[in-house]
């Protein structure tokens, strides 16, 4: 069984991309009254927050679960693309914070101003960070979407990049200008581990990294009556999204009726585990030894 959630996912990206966008032109606007480094560093990272939502309802139209002709194994590795662009914008917005931060030592700059007003405004920014962030990810794990799970991610390096900047500006109402120039490189690297985090989680999707310890399987398999052994197993694709599992049988049955009848049993139970799953076995005469459960593990 498949769950195309392209349509849940597209509607939660239109909202936070509003808001996204709103929190980003405040940011902007402030930082230009103020001329603040880190809050239009800060103002930049929120520019990523917009391209992504816009990166990810480009990657949600192309990443249907389901096969065609072209894409018998479905599309949703495109979503993974997805999610690893916003792993290269991070990297981008990590770049840019830390060469205005660097420019600012070196030549200098004026003095940063801000009011009490001003703070407030960026208080309200942080409470719609927060709200983006738990709202995108709530709904990401209830569906099981990658795009809005990384984007959560994202969303929450901007709360604490907004945080830092918050608490710098803060210094600098009270006379303590140097606080802008220092927390733009704790920014910087907030961010880029935010982009590391999604990177590294994605990556092992597109590059067909086991998804289930071939251990796992041949013990749930094992339990089906019929079944003599399994082996060669192998398994890629995200647990609770979308899973492709094939294997080796090896049945103690003589009819092809017989044999069909154990295949689906086995198919039964790794779809009660691990659905959704698309499953192939090839099955094997009693007569038939092996001891390796996968590609270079032995029993």
């Amino acid at each position: 069984m498949t769950f195309d959630n392209r349509s849940i996912v597209r509607k939660v990206l239109i909202i936070t991309l509003l808001l996204n966008l709103f929190v980003m032109g405040l940011k902007a606007v402030v930082g230009y009254w103020t001329g603040s480094l880190s809050l239009i560093a800060d103002a930049l990272h929120s520019v990523t927050d917009s391209a992504n939502n816009v990166l990810g309802l480009i990657a949600s139209r192309f990443s249907s679960p389901y096969p065609d002709r072209e894409h018998p194994y479905g599309h949703l590795k495109f979503e993974a693309v997805g999610a690893l662009g916003i792993s290269a914008f991070l990297g981008i917005a990590c770049f840019e914070i830390l060469q205005g931060a660097i420019e600012r030592i070196i030549n200098g700059g004026n003095p940063v101003r801000i009011s009490a007003p001003e703070l407030w405004l960026l208080l309200i920014v942080l409470g719609v960070n927060i709200f983006v962030a738990f709202y995108e990810r709530g709904v990401g794990k209830r569906v099981g979407s990658a795009i809005l799970i990384a984007d959560s991610q994202h969303t929450m390096s901007d709360i604490w990049v907004t945080i830092s900047v918050i608490a710098g500006l803060i210094g600098v109402f009270l006379g303590y200008q140097w606080l802008d120039v220092v927390l733009s490189f704790p920014v910087a690297l907030m961010v880029f581990w935010s982009g590391w985090s999604v990177l590294k989680e994605n990556l092992p999707w597109l590059v067909d990294q086991m998804a289930i310890a071939p251990e796992i399987i041949y013990e749930i398999v094992m339990e089906v009556p019929g079944v003599i052994n399994c082996h060669d197993i192998a398994s890629r694709g995200v647990v609770g999204r979308q899973m492709f599992i094939e294997m080796h049988l090896i049945v103690g049955a003589t009819e092809v009726d017989r044999a069909h009848e154990i295949t689906e049993a086995v198919e039964a139970k790794l779809e009660e585990r691990f659905s959704p799953v698309r499953i192939l076995i090839h099955v094997e005469p009693s007569s038939y030894k092996s001891t390796q459960i996968s590609f270079g593990n032995r029993l």
